[in-house]
């Protein structure tokens, strides 16, 4: 298996090698050249399968054992999930008949992105470690990892990565647009390789700093930059595994077999709390593979160019006041550009029109070059559109067929702190009280909108079954949901949402450093008198 850029000028890639990059020096994101199918007997062999024997499974379709042997592999998966608190790792949870939540927050810092993050810390460190073995110079390999947070990506990479051997890892998050939980999760941690890099900006601000720091080749080749964002396929790639044990959950929890008739007849749909595209990405993956999914729902807040693209075919930024990012309850989702987009739209850009009008599509696991590299081009230029106009728009026959895979809905903060309110306190008999985060309520919401929308008739009287993914725990977000269940009687929040872990954790001591303006040069200085007093040579 190997890589290849969104942008066309990169190929052939390893496995570590995309993953140890990050970005590609295009400036694109790396996807495999040819998307795999699930083994003919997947649905009988897999389905009694853990989540840490899934993940290999599965991770074992794109990663060569040439490049990381099974053994080692099964050492990593094994390690990472090992730090989760149930024992399921992505456990599901019945809300009423059809409506099920997919708990995501049970890692280390009680948010989704653990799931990806904890392989990724070790998989660096698995890299390095095996490079500096091979090593016969005396030259030490090391990683300088930099990411960008909206406020969980900076928890679950810190958290990955603290202690491992020759990584040094720096966050940057935009200062006082995080929650007090999330930043005291990053600030408080002291180990001396972790730096928090809080910048006088928005999360797109931070983001952009860190591609273009990736994208300064001098900077790069000195610091050996590595990704965590979910920029980085190894991201992607780890959490396809929840979609898949979800399904397989789902359906003994139904007492259905997954190769059964009756397994067929079930309509599977994901609503997906979506900012920067990565976690519904992982989804869309998951169906090219052969997972039967149907509706996968792209659930935004009131920063929604996604949901205005499926709407308009036009990717354009915010049309506000000042075009800027709005401020809402689920910050995390408070994105004005969504990176992991670009990957689905180089799939979406092999399905564009020839100039003499025919379709191009190509076949699904064995990609023609000649179409990648029209996709990569089409990319390339639109990526290059979007920076300099702000907008680019896509053939409406090829949103269309994107449609077909994709629904979306926008969720204000009002409809947002009534549906935390609705599912606490629920009015129907058969609903069991729910606590949800302001993200996962996004996610309620909009799953309940494209419900309707497309009349769907729920499980057992009909055929849909809703799966919608609870991407962080409550007591993250703690003023969000006091607010919404203030008059809840009976309630209290230190009682019934927070867990042991964060007591006295606003307290504890904090290391932080803050940079004045949003610009490149100042983060890259940051970062350089940080590494020097770390005692790192450059």
């Amino acid at each position: 298996m190997h890589y290849r850029s969104t942008r066309g000028q990169a190929k052939n890639y390893t496995f570590e090698e995309a993953v140890m990059a990050g970005l590609s020096p295009d400036g694109g994101l790396f996807i495999p050249h040819t998307i795999p199918t699930l083994p003919a007997n997947w649905k009988s062999d897999w389905a009694n399968k853990s989540f840490q024997e899934l993940a290999l499974a599965i991770l074992s379709l794109y990663i060569d054992e040439t490049e990381i042997p099974q053994a080692d592999l099964k050492s990593l998966i094994d390690k990472s999930y090992s730090t989760f608190r149930a024992d399921e790792v992505t456990p599901l949870f019945k809300i009423r008949d059809g409506f099920y939540i997919l708990e995501l927050f049970h890692g280390p810092t009680f948010a989704f992105k653990d799931v990806a993050l904890q392989f990724v810390g070790n998989l660096f460190e698995y890299f390095l470690e095996r490079r500096n073995k091979k090593e016969t110079s005396g030259k030490v390999h090391r990683l300088t990892v930099v990411g960008a947070t909206s406020g969980d990506t900076g928890s679950a990479a810190i958290y990955g990565l603290r202690n491992k051997k020759n990584v040094s890892v720096f966050i940057l998050h935009p200062r006082g647009r995080v929650s007090p939980i999330q930043e005291a999760q990053m600030t408080t941690v002291l180990d001396p390789n972790v730096h928090n890099l809080a910048v006088e900006g928005t999360f797109d601000d931070c983001q952009d700093i860190v591609k273009t720091l990736f994208g300064n080749t001098e900077f790069n080749n000195r610091h050996h930059l590595g990704a965590v964002n979910s920029i980085n396929w190894a991201r992607i790639l780890a959490q396809t595994t929840y979609y898949v044990y979800s399904y397989f959950n789902l359906l003994n929890t139904l007492n259905i077999k997954a190769a059964s008739p009756e397994a067929e007849q079930v309509n599977v749909h994901y609503s997906v709390p979506t900012g920067n595209f990565g976690d519904i990405l992982a989804g869309y993956y998951a169906r090219r593979m052969g997972l039967p999914s149907s509706k996968l729902i792209v659930a935004t807040n009131s920063n929604d160019i996604l949901t205005r693209f499926f709407e308009t075919s036009a990717y354009a930024k915010q049309s506000g006041p000042d075009g800027s990012v709005k401020a809402t309850l689920s910050p995390a989702m408070d994105i004005l550009l969504s990176s992991n987009f670009e990957r689905l739209l180089w799939y979406l850009a092999r399905e564009t029109e020839r100039d003499d009008g025919e379709t191009m599509t190509g076949e699904e696991t064995q990609l023609d070059e000649r179409l990648a590299d029209h996709a990569g081009q089409c990319v390339a230029g639109w990526m290059k559109a979007l920076k300099e106009t702000g907008s680019f728009t896509i053939n409406k026959e090829v949103v269309h067929k994107a449609r077909v895979i994709f629904d979306s809905a926008r969720v204000s903060d009002e409809d947002t702190l009534n549906t935390i309110t609705a599912y606490h306190r629920p009015t129907e008999s058969e609903q069991v009280p729910y606590i949800l985060d302001p993200h996962t309520a996004v996610g309620v919401k909009a799953a309940e909108e494209v419900s309707a929308r497309h009349n769907f008739s729920l499980y057992p009287k009909g055929k849909d079954i809703i799966v919608s993914l609870a991407t962080a725990h409550p007591a993250k977000f703690s003023e969000s949901v006091e607010n919404a269940l203030k008059n809840s009687p009976g309630f209290d929040f230190n009682k019934d949402v927070l867990p042991t872990e964060f007591h006295g954790l606003l307290d504890k001591e904090k290391r932080i450093v803050v940079v004045d303006k949003a610009e490149p040069e100042l983060v890259m200085a940051a970062i350089e008198k940080e590494l020097k007093a770390e005692g790192i040579e450059f």
